[in-house]
């Protein structure tokens, strides 16, 4: 087909004809734009592919993370404008993606990376020729937000957010197999919703039950204590290495993780370079009520990620947890677990560069 669908190990392959048992062929020449291809350099994991508190299954990156968006919109509408959005949504992505987020003091709403969008499209020689060649506008395809079947607000179902819930699901933490994927996908259609705005709705509500009863089991892997510090301590990274001129801003836009990461090891600053192979070898986070000195010590608040779908219920629509008690239990159990309250820290000394000549102790004030 095209090298990047050529290099998708099977069970990918497998995954994406699920979500649109044809591949749109259309599609594959946005994929290899240069732009798109550059984050295929960028883990959909956040930087836990680098930590040894995690395995990660195997690598799977922003770029097929963007393309399951693409083939789940395209599946559902048949429209190249929202397809092209769902595609391009996360093209503005820096490397180690939230943690960047993370290290702008946006942990609990994680969107301060998306504002390179427009322009990065805008400058991009190939996808302009692209979109004119099909009659597209920058401005139809360059905010997935316009778009509700693209993205939607929280709890609401979204192809973004049904994507990075069943690929986080094989490759991050295995809480399903294709199978039920492919039972659950197909279980799938739109519909109208309380607020007469199409939404991924279930047909049927057992399915949705076991939806919610195999993702409530991801959801707080997103909020752990080991998820948290490797962001964070990624984010005091690159923050360090941007105060001390060895990585600029712009780096995070244009090089790859790989890149950035031979960069902190081999930066002229051997307390920056010993500390992230600390950070590589660190297995551990431990926690306490209180700051621990000469350690890398942090608290950090994270966003709250869960779904609240809708399930056709005698010719309306409703949401799961009003008309199934396990379902509403399971969303609430969440929602309830302790979010950041308490200090994490790796049994090893990191204070961040706040500048060239100070060091910053990252305390709760």
């Amino acid at each position: 087909m095209n090298k990047y669908y050529d290099n998708l190990n099977d069970e990918v392959k497998e995954y994406f004809s699920i979500l649109s048992p044809e591949f749109p062929e259309w599609l594959l020449k946005y994929i290899d734009t240069p732009e798109m291809k550059r984050i295929g350099k960028i883990s959909m994991s956040c930087g836990t592919d680098y930590s040894k508190c995690f395995n990660i299954k195997y690598w799977y990156s922003n770029l097929d993370h963007s393309v399951g968006v693409a083939l789940i919109i395209w599946h559902f509408t048949h429209d190249k404008k929202q397809t092209l959005a769902g595609l391009f949504h996360d093209i503005a992505t820096p490397a180690f993606k939230h943690c960047i987020d993370f290290m702008n003091g946006d942990s609990e709403t994680q969107g301060s990376t998306e504002e390179r969008t427009t322009d990065i499209i805008r400058n991009s020689k190939e996808i302009m020729s692209l979109l004119k060649k099909d009659g597209i506008k920058l401005e139809e395809v360059d905010d997935y937000k316009i778009y509700p079947i693209a993205d939607n607000d929280t709890p609401r179902l979204s192809a973004d957010r049904f994507e990075y819930n069943f690929s986080s699901g094989l490759t991050f933490f295995r809480v399903w197999e294709l199978d039920k994927i492919r039972k659950m996908y197909n279980n799938i259609v739109i519909s109208k919703n309380e607020d007469g705005i199409d939404e991924l709705v279930f047909k049927d509500k057992d399915v949705c039950e076991e939806y919610i009863h195999t993702i409530s089991k991801l959801w707080p892997e997103w909020i752990s204590d080991k998820d948290r510090i490797v962001m964070q301590f990624l984010a005091d990274m690159c923050k360090s290495m941007n105060n001390l001129g060895y990585l600029t801003i712009d780096d995070l836009y244009t090089l790859s993780e790989q890149d950035i990461i031979n960069k902190f090891l081999n930066c002229d600053d051997s307390y920056l370079s010993e500390s992230f192979k600390k950070f590589q070898s660190a297995s551990k986070v431990n926690k306490s009520d209180e700051y621990v000195e000469g350690k890398y010590c942090t608290n950090v608040k994270p966003k709250t990620r869960y779904i609240v779908p809708l399930v056709l219920n005698n010719g309306s629509v409703t949401r799961i947890n009003q008309i199934s008690e396990s379902a509403k239990n399971e969303i609430n159990t969440y929602l309830n677990l302790s979010k950041g309250e308490h200090y994490i820290y790796f049994d090893f000394e990191f204070t961040p560069y706040d500048n060239r000549n100070e060091k910053k102790i990252n305390k709760i004030k």
